[in-house]
């Protein structure tokens, strides 16, 4: 195999309009690009996530994000109305927190320790 050079993870949504204002909420801003009927937002420096609607897929996306201040994000979301499950702390020190879309897909985020 060669070298992977990007990462694109595809969340499938029942509707994609509303899939893509959730979304908005979730990184804080609308999609980076929109390529045919793909949202993409930019995650990293080679890293997207793609919002698309497949409403027969929706609701399996299993993604985790590692992030910096934790806290902040999960503050903004909040005040957006977004809710997540419990934070939690690993023996390794990593606070890891799982958000849920409305489709049921599943977006966690990671922040290592300091």
């Amino acid at each position: 195999m060669g070298t992977v050079t990007q990462v694109f993870c595809g969340v499938p949504v029942t509707d994609r309009a509303a899939g893509l204002e959730w979304f908005a909420t979730f990184f804080g801003r609308p999609a980076d690009e929109v390529v045919g009927t793909e949202a993409l937002w930019q995650v990293g420096e080679t890293a997207w996530v793609f919002v698309d609607e497949h409403p027969e897929r929706a609701g399996g996306a299993l993604i985790t994000l590692g992030v910096e201040g934790l806290d902040d994000i999960l503050g903004r979301l909040a005040d957006n109305g977004v809710s997540h499950e419990p934070v939690e702390t690993y023996e390794n020190g990593v606070r890891h927190v799982v958000v849920v879309d409305p489709d049921g897909n599943s977006l966690s985020l990671a922040e290592a320790p300091d």
